[in-house]
């Protein structure tokens, strides 16, 4: 009996990381949406190992693995059981679906891959946001830059000679 769980990508999202430049999820988390063992998702990589080259999965080295500790992304070094843990890029994760072939691998990498391209566009549409602000920026230091030219000009003594007014003290005619 197979439980019929809809995943949505507010549960998936959160276990997206940036490793070395890439969008990952490791495989603890992938082996718990597929409601499986994280050594026999492990094992399945590698029994089936040229189905991921170095862009498709790598495994994370020991300063990665202290970092991902210290934000609490692995609650501690206990839970990996000594094997370091294994970082899918997005192809590895549809690379998965070929080596774990249950009802339930099939569905969690479709939720996967469209969390993935939800992923992409909230980047897309935050840098498409950041050239926004950095235009009105610059229009807008435009305009004010002849305010400020403005107030510097009123602030400045003027650069001309000019005919002095009044009386002098101590002068004499």
């Amino acid at each position: 009996m197979t439980r019929n769980i809809r995943l949505r990508e507010e549960d998936i999202a959160p276990n997206i990381y940036i490793i070395r430049g890439v969008k990952v999820m490791l495989d603890l988390h992938i082996a718990a949406l597929y409601e499986v063992e994280t050594r026999t998702l492990k094992q399945q990589v590698r029994r089936n190992r040229e189905r991921f080259p170095k862009d498709f999965m790598f495994t994370l080295n020991q300063k990665e693995i202290n970092r991902m500790v210290s934000q609490n992304v692995i609650p501690n070094k206990g839970i990996l059981g000594g094997a370091k843990p294994m970082a899918f890029t997005e192809q590895g994760i549809a690379m998965l679906s070929s080596v774990l072939r249950s009802k339930k691998a099939i569905d969690v990498n479709i939720a996967i891959m469209r969390t993935f391209v939800q992923v992409r566009k909230i980047i897309a549409n935050n840098e498409e946001l950041a050239q926004r602000l950095a235009a009105l920026e610059q229009k807008y230091d435009e305009q004010f830059e002849v305010v400020f030219n403005a107030i510097r000009d009123l602030i400045q003594p003027p650069a001309e000679d000019r005919v002095l007014i009044g009386y002098r003290v101590g002068s004499k005619k």
